[in-house]
C-alpha cells in the first residue's frame, strides 16, 4: 500500500495530515438487495449511476433551491503524483467510506469524516497498453466486503473493502491486441447463479470484438460471454453456447472477425423486466464501404438475459454506421404515460445526434428527437426507428478517389465525439425530464484504405472536429422525454464532458472544463451556485445523506477524449490544466432549513 501526505480543506481551512493505512471504519457487507434498492436509499451509494437503472436521481430533499447558497467544502482529497489525466470516475459510499477509482487503473478508500485515505491500490500496468481516449476509470462495484474495478489492461480485480488488498484478478482481453476496460462493473441478480458482476470491454478502435461477460463475483470464474457481432460463439458454463445473430446475415466476407461493437462504457439493470442493457460501439474500420450491410450489432442497444447470456432484444441506432457514432450511451429505464398508457421505457441520447425512446421489455421504437442543432448525416429517422440517411454526407470511397488514398471529405454533424458522448444523462422522477449533457460540434470526415493489424489502429479515416457556434459548445439540456420538447437549456463556452445528477430537492448537478462544480433550478435552469474546484470536470456527481446531514461529492481532474481527438476544439481548451481530487461538500448543521 502507498502512504503519502492527504491534503484536506475543513471548513474551507488548508490542513495538512499523513495517511497510513488505517482502518478505523468498519465496512458492512453489501448485499444484493441493497444494490437493488439504491436509489430509493439515500445514505449510501453502492452502484454506479444510483441504483441499476442508472437514473441518477436522489431521493433527498434537505439540500434544496432555498438553501443551495449555504453549500460549502467539507475537504478535498488529491489523488497526488504525476498521474493526472481525465478523472471521470463516480465514487461509491458505504458507511462512511468512500471508494473512488482514478486514472492508471487506481482506487482509494477514504474515511467521509475527516477526509482521510484509509487505503490506496495502484494497478501495475504493463508497458504496451493501448487506451484509445485517454487513461481513464469511471468508477467501481461493490457486493459483500469486496470491491470491483477494471484496470486499462483489461483486467478485473476484485478488492477486499477494508484492506484493499487483492483477492482475485481476471483478464477481460488481450491488450495488446488493443483490449482495455474503463468502465464501471455492473451487479445483477439471477435465479441460476446468484448475482453475477457483469463486464464489458474497450478498444474498437484497434478491431476488437465487443462482448459482455458474466463472472461469478466469490471467485471471478466466468460464468457465460456474449460477443456483439454476428458469427461468434457465446458460453455459458464453460462450453460453447450459441451464435450471436446469423453468420454473414450483416457483415460481408470474414470482415466481422474484427468487427469492434466495443461495450466500453458498461451496462444498466432493470428490476421490473430482469433485463440488461448494454450499448455497442462502432464498427471496425470506420471506412464503411470496406463492410457493406447493418453491421449487427454496432451502434446498437442490446438488451441481455443475465441468466444465460442470450440476447434478447437489439435496435440499432446507426446501422452501417460511416461515422463513428457508436450506440453505446447508457440505456435508461423508466415509466412513462403516453395515450393515457402506462409503458415501460427506456431512453438513450445517442451519439448520433437523436434521443430515442424504447420500449424496454421488447426493444420496440417508440420515439427519435434531435436534441442537437443542425444535423446533417440523416434527413430523419422513419417510423420504425431506421434513420433516414443522406447519402451526400456519407464520406466518400477512397477507391473512386483520383489517387485511392482519400475519398471525398464531408462536413457532418454532429462530430464524432457525439451530441453526447460518454457522460451520463440523468432522469428526474420529480419532474419526469431527462437532463441530457450535449455538445453542439461538427467534422471533416473522410475515408482511407486501410488493413487489420494487431495492435494497430484499426480506422481507415481522417477527421477535424470543429465548433458549429462561436459562442458555445457544451449545452446542458432538459427534454420531456414523451413531447420530445427542450424545457430549457444551459449553454457552455468549452464542451461538456462530466456527467448530471437531479434530486427530489429540485436540483440539477453537473461539472465544467472550467472547473466549476454547477448547480441548476430543475424546472427553470437557473443557475443557483458554483464552485471552482480549481481543475476541469469530467466526471459524474453524487449526493448521499450521513449523520442526518446531507453531502454531495465530484471528482476532478480534465481529461478525457477532447484534448486529445478534438481538433480544432482542443486548441480552443488548450489553456485548461490538469489535476486529480476529489471534493466534498455539505451545508452546515442549522443552515439547512434557511
Amino acid at each position: 500500500m502507498k502512504r503519502r501526505p492527504t491534503m484536506l480543506a475543513v471548513a474551507g481551512t488548508l490542513a495538512i495530515s499523513v495517511a497510513g493505512f488505517c482502518n478505523t471504519v468498519a465496512a458492512a457487507e453489501v448485499s444484493i438487495e441493497d444494490i437493488m434498492n439504491d436509489q430509493a436509499s439515500g445514505e449510501d451509494i453502492v452502484s454506479y449511476g444510483l441504483g441499476p437503472r442508472g437514473q441518477r436521481y436522489s431521493p433527498l430533499a434537505t439540500l434544496n433551491k432555498d438553501n443551495i447558497k449555504n453549500l460549502y467544502p467539507v475537504w478535498s482529497f488529491s489523488f497526488g503524483g504525476e498521474k493526472q489525466r481525465g478523472q471521470e470516475s463516480q465514487p461509491l459510499i458505504k458507511d462512511g467510506v468512500m471508494y473512488v477509482t482514478g486514472s492508471y487503473s487506481r482506487m482509494w478508500a477514504i474515511d467521509i469524516a475527516t477526509g482521510e485515505e484509509l487505503w490506496q491500490y495502484d494497478a501495475r500496468l504493463p508497458e504496451g497498453i493501448l487506451p484509445c481516449c485517454d487513461v481513464v476509470n469511471r468508477g467501481a462495484a461493490i457486493l459483500g466486503d469486496k470491491v470491483f474495478f477494471g484496470t486499462l489492461d483489461a483486467k478485473i480485480v476484485a478488492l477486499d473493502a477494508k484492506t484493499g488488498k487483492v483477492i482475485w484478478r481476471k483478464t477481460l482481453g488481450d491488450y495488446e491486441a488493443g483490449y482495455s476496460y474503463t468502465a464501471a462493473p455492473l451487479i445483477v441478480p439471477t435465479k441460476a447463479h446468484g448475482p453475477l458482476i457483469l463486464t464489458g470491454n474497450s478498444g474498437g478502435e484497434f478491431g476488437i470484438v465487443g462482448q459482455v461477460d458474466a463472472r461469478n463475483p466469490d471467485t471471478g470464474e466466468l460464468v457465460w460471454s456474449r460477443p456483439t457481432i454476428e458469427g461468434h460463439m457465446g458460453t455459458l458454463n464453460g462450453e460453447e453456447s450459441t451464435m450471436t445473430g446469423v453468420k454473414n446475415e450483416s457483415w460481408a466476407g470474414d470482415m466481422w472477425q474484427n468487427g469492434g461493437g466495443a461495450t466500453w462504457l458498461g451496462g444498466t439493470y432493470d428490476p421490473d423486466t430482469g433485463l440488461a442493457y448494454f450499448g455497442t460501439g462502432n464498427p471496425a474500420p470506420w471506412n464503411s464501404y470496406l463492410r457493406p450491410g447493418d453491421n449487427k450489432w454496432t451502434s446498437a442497444r442490446i438488451a441481455i438475459d443475465p441468466e444465460n447470456g442470450e440476447i434478447v432484444w437489439g435496435f440499432q441506432s446507426t446501422p452501417h454506421d460511416g461515422w463513428d457514432f457508436d450506440g453505446v450511451n447508457e440505456f435508461i429505464s423508466f415509466d412513462m404515460e403516453k395515450d393515457g398508457e402506462l409503458i415501460k421505457a427506456g431512453a438513450t441520447a445517442d451519439r448520433n445526434g437523436f434521443f430515442y425512446v424504447l420500449d424496454r421489455t421488447s426493444g420496440e421504437f417508440i420515439s427519435a428527437t434531435p436534441f442537437v442543432q443542425d444535423i446533417t448525416w440523416a434527413k430523419g429517422i422513419d417510423e420504425n426507428g431506421v434513420p433516414l440517411f443522406d447519402p451526400e454526407n456519407r464520406p466518400g470511397n477512397p477507391s473512386e478517389s483520383a489517387d485511392g488514398k482519400k475519398g471525398k471529405s464531408i462536413f457532418a454533424v454532429p462530430s464524432f465525439l457525439g451530441g453526447k458522448n460518454w457522460m451520463p444523462m440523468a432522469y428526474s422522477q420529480k419532474t419526469s425530464n431527462f437532463y441530457i449533457p450535449s455538445n453542439e460540434w461538427g467534422m471533416d470526415i473522410w475515408n482511407e484504405p486501410v488493413t487489420y493489424k494487431k495492435g494497430a489502429a484499426y480506422l481507415g479515416a481522417g477527421f477535424t472536429i470543429k465548433p458549429i457556434f462561436d459562442d458555445y459548445i457544451g449545452s446542458l439540456k432538459a427534454m420531456d422525454p414523451v413531447s420530445g420538447e427542450i424545457k430549457w437549456e444551459y449553454k457552455n463556452k468549452a464542451p461538456l464532458w462530466g456527467g448530471v445528477l437531479t434530486t427530489a430537492g429540485g436540483l440539477v448537478f453537473t461539472g465544467t472544463p472550467e472547473g466549476y462544480l454547477k448547480a441548476f433550478d430543475d424546472e427553470t435552469g437557473e443557475e443557483l451556485w458554483k464552485f471552482q474546484t480549481g481543475t476541469g470536470i469530467v466526471s459524474s456527481p453524487i449526493t448521499w445523506e450521513q449523520d442526518g446531514e446531507q453531502y454531495v461529492a465530484i471528482v476532478t481532474g480534465w481529461g478525457g477524449a477532447v484534448p486529445l481527438w478534438g481538433g480544432e476544439v482542443a486548441k480552443v481548451v488548450s489553456y485548461l490544466n490538469q489535476g486529480g481530487s476529489v471534493w466534498v461538500f455539505k451545508v452546515p448543521e442549522g443552515l439547512a432549513s434557511r
